[in-house]
């Protein structure tokens, strides 16, 4: 007689893809399914990233707390909300040009967050093992069952699950310890991971200038020099307080370090970058409560398209574990949000179908690619390009190149078309021909874009047909990689 798992579906990983997939499942299985997250923290600090705090840049749109809210029944706002948005504008490196794209959207408090998603979890019968750390999981002839830890007293953890979801973050060690066949990726390259670093100041007024801060919207700046291969931001949390930070890719920090002879760290960079921001004056680490413990501190950040594959028997990949933070911005919490509603939903009906294998989860592969995850490849191509890119480069391009429409297609998080380097006038010819490298590699992207939409919109149904989707993928992405003289990637996740 085949024992009966401990649950039907553990969560490795108590951040808030973890918790918000653990909140889903409870309301689409009608609270019928027994969940277990598992989360290295102690009840006192659920979902706690790093022990420097909750860090990150803390901002999402409006429109996804409103899918929560509407597919989940799952809604926030103060304290957790701390300060709304009217979107985020994005600066040039020569702050002379501005894009704005997302739309509303809000400011959230980490800490206080975390709490509120553990409760509303434990509202539809999740239950919790708080203190644990998971080394690996279990398997039994091809499947995931179950996952193998220690408790803070160094006894052995050890529970199954028909379904496992790792959401323990972009170093998990359960994805590196998948031992069954499966498509799942591995391994990420080190280049698809940037060094992100953030304070949240209290601060003086400086100097009026709203392109270095303003209350009402996010506001993000290039500057390779500040942010080789990533990109500075200035956040509000009110009238006289923000979430700043950058982040860096570490192989383009070292090029810049050597042309400049600079031996620069990324948290020498983030205090530079600070210094810089003349709108505020005399910073000090934030005292109010919500932020002790989590006003300073560092993360790394996957910036490449979502793992190729997300399922195997038993396994489901979700968040930074599943490198879903959107590649042109690092933004992880709309993908977690949806991803996690998406999956919630998924294994509610693959529980109910008892049926956890590979092809009773793939619909999550589908119904993400095809809602949201669609964009992220041609967004890993814009983000490789611009990387390549100088400061000058990028204002150029920035102010001459982009059009009414390209700035609507990025408000909804679209990929430009750059339709200006095709228009047959003068002065359009004159600036082409004065960088006529960076208009053509421009109109290459914004075509390649399409070309990829296309693909991953045609995201096979069956894991039969994958492995041919899978090798036009890496094709596609490889003509951009070469052109850009940047390095090409194998074909994997196939073992």
């Amino acid at each position: 007689m085949v024992r009966e798992p401990d649950y039907d579906v553990i969560i490795a990983g108590g951040g808030m893809s973890g918790l918000l997939t653990a909140a889903a499942v409870g309301v689409y299985s009608k609270q019928k399914a027994r969940v277990l997250v598992v989360d290295r923290n102690p009840a006192s600090e659920p979902g706690k990233k790093t022990v420097n705090g909750w860090t990150c840049g803390d901002a999402t749109s409006k429109n996804s707390l409103d899918y929560l809210y509407k597919n989940v029944g799952i809604r926030y706002g103060p304290p957790e909300i701390e300060h709304p948005v009217s979107g985020v504008l994005l600066f040039s490196p020569d702050h002379q040009t501005k894009v704005l794209f997302e739309g509303e959207g809000f400011m959230l408090s980490r800490k206080v967050l975390a709490k509120k998603q553990v409760e509303d979890a434990r509202k539809v019968g999740v239950e919790f093992a708080f203190g644990v750390s998971l080394d690996s999981l279990q398997f039994e002839d091809g499947w995931v069952t179950g996952v193998v830890g220690r408790n803070q007293d160094g006894s052995t953890f050890s529970k199954t699950a028909k379904v496992v979801v790792d959401s323990a973050g972009s170093a998990t060690k359960l994805r590196r310890s998948l031992a069954i066949e499966s498509k799942v990726e591995k391994e990420i390259d080190r280049d698809d991971l940037e060094s992100t670093g953030r304070y949240i100041f209290d601060f003086e007024p400086g100097v009026e200038d709203k392109t270095w801060f303003d209350p009402k919207f996010a506001i993000i700046h290039f500057d390779q020099y500040l942010s080789s291969g990533g990109y500075c931001w200035t956040f509000p949390r009110g009238e006289h307080k923000a979430n700043i930070g950058l982040g860096v890719q570490k192989s383009a920090l070292d090029a810049r370090n050597a042309k400049y002879g600079r031996k620069d760290t990324l948290q020498d960079l983030i205090d530079q970058y600070v210094r810089a921001n003349k709108a505020i004056r005399n910073p000090v680490l934030s005292k109010a409560q919500q932020d002790i413990g989590n006003n300073k501190g560092s993360w790394q950040v996957p910036v490449r398209r979502h793992n190729d594959c997300l399922v195997a028997n038993g396994y489901a990949l979700i968040g930074d574990a599943a490198w879903m933070p959107r590649p042109i911005d690092a933004g992880g919490i709309g993908p977690c949000i949806y991803s996690s509603v998406i999956l919630g939903g998924v294994l509610a009906r693959a529980l109910e179908a008892k049926d956890t294998s590979e092809e009773g989860l793939w619909g999550y592969n589908v119904e993400y690619m095809r809602f949201y995850g669609y964009q992220m490849s041609s967004f890993e191509i814009l983000r490789s390009y611009l990387q390549t890119l100088t400061n000058e480069e990028i204002s150029y391009g920035m102010k001459h190149f982009l059009s009414e429409d390209d700035v609507a297609h990025i408000t909804r998080r679209q990929h430009p078309e750059f339709d200006r380097v095709r228009m047959f006038n003068p002065m359009m010819w004159l600036r082409i021909l004065a960088e006529p490298a960076l208009a053509s590699n421009l109109r290459f992207t914004a075509k390649k874009s399409e070309s990829l939409i296309s693909h991953n919109l045609n995201y096979p149904e069956k894991p039969a047909d994958w492995f041919e989707w899978k090798k036009g993928l890496v094709r596609q992405l490889n003509e951009a990689f070469g052109r850009f003289g940047l390095k090409k990637i194998p074909l994997t996740g196939a073992s």
